[in-house]
């Protein structure tokens, strides 16, 4: 899931308070961006669109909560780029190659640990 300079900050902003208004994360972004409420509103649609933040009414507002956390984002992204090449085996391949010593390991656990709860097989 590629997210955009401005959606990252605004899910900060939704994984500190939770649920968040529109309202809620234009003050909690305010201090690094003056933005617009309906600029915050738009960016808080996309997300919605996109699965990383679920939305609910409450009165005339929407409140948001986070689907996603942060690894759950990353994973999303690094997902879309094993997708989008042909040779899944050559991308797995080169970004094994990318890794320390530490992350190979880290990696070589998780597999031999086997799947999360919850995660379902590809």
């Amino acid at each position: 899931m590629m997210l955009t300079p401005l959606e990252l900050d605004i899910m900060k902003a939704v994984w500190r308070k939770q649920p968040s208004t529109v309202r809620d994360v234009q003050e909690a972004i305010r201090p690094s961006r003056n933005l617009a409420y309906t600029t915050v509103m738009t960016a808080l649609a996309r997300l919605h669109e996109k699965g990383a933040v679920r939305r609910e009414k409450i009165g005339r507002a929407f409140a948001y909560t986070p689907i996603l956390d942060e690894p759950g984002i990353a994973a999303a992204r690094m997902r879309e780029l094993l997708e989008a090449g042909d040779d899944r085996g050559a991308v797995l391949a080169r970004f094994v190659g990318t890794l320390s010593t530490d992350e190979e390991e880290m990696l070589a656990e998780l597999l031999e640990e086997g799947r999360p709860e919850g995660s379902a097989p590809r």
